[in-house]
């Protein structure tokens, strides 16, 4: 049996409650995140809504909005 990597939807018929999104990520300058493929980091800049540029010590690397892989710390 394979597993589809796409979420399932929410029929509007269905007696159960539709669930909810999840919060949009926000980040600051100076916050410390971690990121599952390059580590520790610090946030240096932000673009709006767009990307973060995060020092990750040895390189700085401008994460892509929605930060799927980066969480604060």
């Amino acid at each position: 049996m394979t597993k589809s990597a796409a979420p399932k939807r929410h029929l509007p018929t269905s007696p159960f409650k539709a669930p909810s999104a999840p919060a949009p990520k926000h980040f600051a300058i100076d916050d410390q995140v971690t990121h599952d493929v390059y580590g520790l980091g610090r946030v240096v800049g932000i673009e709006d809504g767009i990307a973060a540029l995060v020092d990750f010590g040895s390189t700085q690397m401008r994460i892509l909005s929605p930060y799927a892989k980066m969480t604060k710390l």
